[in-house]
């Protein structure tokens, strides 16, 4: 077993509630690049690339034959990535309510985040 190079989480049921509802052949894909993601030091473009426009979400892309899915997610503390939502892209550009969603999804992140440690 290889030592990871990051952890992957899922906040609240946001990615889960998305991935459910995926058939076993694009769910197994989904695990398997979210494994690889996890394990190599440099991840390719073709799995895990910064959202253009987006100050710091980052898309993990899975493509199973012709279908085509995205994940946003964003980096905490260095090496943890948190899982947004997902969708199965139609077309060429990313939908603007799907950035939008990921980016209230890391604001609430946050405001969580920031809250737990001034209870501190």
């Amino acid at each position: 077993m290889s030592k990871k190079s990051r952890t992957i989480i899922f906040y609240k049921n946001y990615f889960q509630d998305f991935f459910v509802k995926q058939s076993r052949k694009i769910q197994d894909k989904i695990i398997w690049t979210l494994d690889l993601i996890e394990e190599l030091p440099r991840v390719p473009q073709t799995y895990l690339k910064h959202l253009e426009g987006t100050e710091s979400l980052f898309e993990i892309r899975i493509q199973q034959g012709n279908d085509i899915f995205r994940i946003f997610c964003f980096f905490d503390l260095g090496q943890l990535i948190v899982l947004t939502n997902g969708f199965q892209k139609k077309t060429q550009k990313t939908p603007k309510k799907e950035i939008k969603k990921a980016l209230l999804i890391k604001c609430e992140y946050e405001t969580e985040v920031k809250n737990k440690k001034q209870k501190k």
